[in-house]
């Protein structure tokens, strides 16, 4: 049985949303990849179920992946983090092909295990090359959610303005309110 995905901010690119799939949001902490069921919802989530095994196996290299991605946001001018991803990104690589339609590319990987850890990692390497300035983490405290900015402008603030948005707002008008009758 595949388990459903519970988050309720799902949908970022696959590197951003591998990273919030652990997350510490409003007193809450949460690990969708605690099991491989739960590795099971992210791959459906993003439709590479079909593509790649949900085992433990599969479940480790996700995993690694997720630190090394985590390491790399926290301190994008380390060499350390730069070589946790280099590290991940050599389990695969890119074929080019000549398919029917013309010039292809194909991933190939050394174990099908790091298929789609190495996936997650070169869509970092993707998003780093196209909108750096664009990957935030969420500007409310309690949470630790990262997200893509598609605004206009580039001002978005909160990985959700549903949730942390709101929360904001909330938090502002009770400091407004409170103040006022002191």
């Amino acid at each position: 049985m595949t388990e459903a995905d519970p988050r309720p901010s799902a949908g970022e690119p696959l590197a951003l949303d591998l990273l919030n799939t652990r997350r510490r949001q409003h007193g809450r902490q949460d690990d969708l990849l605690e099991t491989p069921a739960g590795l099971r919802a992210w791959l459906t989530g993003h439709g590479l179920a079909d593509r790649f095994p949900a085992d433990a196996a599969s479940l480790r290299a996700v995993r690694a992946t997720r630190r090394a991605l985590a390491a790399a946001l926290a301190r994008p001018d380390s060499a350390e983090a730069a070589r946790g991803i280099d590290d991940i990104l050599r389990h695969g690589r890119i074929r080019p092909t000549l398919s029917p339609e013309g010039p292809a590319e194909r991933a190939e990987f050394t174990d099908p295990a790091w298929g789609a850890a190495w996936t997650a990692a070169r869509d970092y390497l993707r998003l780093l090359a196209t909108v750096p300035d664009r990957i935030k983490l969420c500007d409310q405290p309690e949470c630790s959610s990262y997200f893509l900015d598609t605004s206009r402008n580039g001002t978005r603030r909160w990985c959700s303005m549903a949730l942390c948005g709101n929360r904001a707002k909330v938090a502002r008008h009770y400091a407004r309110t409170r103040g006022a009758r002191a």
